[in-house]
């Protein structure tokens, strides 16, 4: 990938402490989904914002993109980031019902989702597709949050690690190392989004230190390490501590559950500091 010379967000939230230790900070995401108009958005950040005064984790919302200048708006000069749910992988154009990076800053937005497994899955996006979408985030100043995960009949075949060596050589293979920090890796079985159900500790686990081992042997340790992977899929308050405090898990990209501004506070109580 040719380097972007637009992507000049601040740096990583990796952080070198003593002794060379690379430090994640916690990434807890709610993905809103199609769900809350504007005055929904509204609604529920006015109680939600003196939930997390004192929270540790990194926060990020992500609602749907008539949302988004709302949003952004309210919460400018706070320390909540603001996401949108997809983005299209030219800057601008005819092309009717999409919005582009740009559009996104302008919004007040730091990340974008790409490879959501709804838009894998439900919208047919294909890997090669989800590469330039993931390109153009940051060609357009954004962070990527590139969504990797099997379905259940991928998981019942044993195909789970297969599926996620195809996923990430194929969103993050030949990735300038200088932007590698900067990527967020979401992995979110498709079985367990929406349905209940979780994948347990231990899958959870096996899976963000699958791609931990990954990262390590394709790009390297330096560009790897600091790089957040995430847990997604049912992730609810009663379950979210746990999930968190897994070695490999440095945070959650929360659905249904974050729809509720106590509930998601909850969840970003439970994220260690």
């Amino acid at each position: 990938m040719q380097e972007s010379q637009s992507y000049t967000r601040e740096r990583g939230p990796a952080i070198l402490a003593a002794k060379g230790v690379t430090v994640r900070v916690p990434l807890v995401a709610g993905n809103w989904k199609m769900n809350k108009t504007p005055s929904e958005t509204e609604a529920f950040l006015t109680p939600f914002l003196p939930l997390v005064l004192q929270a540790k984790p990194e926060i990020l919302l992500i609602p749907a993109f008539p949302s988004l200048d709302r949003a952004g708006r309210i919460l400018r000069g706070t320390r909540i980031r603001l996401g949108a749910q997809d983005l299209h992988v030219e800057p601008r154009g005819a092309f009717t019902g999409a919005v582009s990076a740009e559009m996104l800053v302008d919004c007040g937005c730091h990340y974008v989702l790409v490879g959501h497994s709804e838009r894998r899955h439900v919208f047919g996006e294909p890997d090669e597709l989800v590469r330039r979408k993931l390109e153009a985030a940051f060609a357009g100043g954004l962070r990527p949050i590139l969504c990797v995960g099997e379905t259940i009949a991928e998981r019942r075949a044993g195909k789970t690690e297969s599926v996620l060596r195809i996923q990430l050589d194929a969103g993050l293979s030949g990735l300038s190392t200088r932007l590698l920090p900067d990527v967020v890796i979401a992995y979110e079985p498709v079985w367990a989004i929406g349905t209940g159900e979780t994948a347990t500790t231990e899958q959870a686990q096996d899976a963000a230190a699958w791609i931990r081992g990954w990262l390590h042997r394709e790009v390297g340790s330096s560009a790897g390490e600091p790089i957040r992977i995430l847990y997604g899929g049912s992730v609810k308050p009663d379950n979210a501590a746990e999930l968190l405090a897994l070695p490999d898990v440095d945070g959650a990209l929360v659905g249904g559950a974050s729809l509720d501004p106590k509930g998601f506070a909850q969840i970003v109580a439970g994220a260690p500091t």
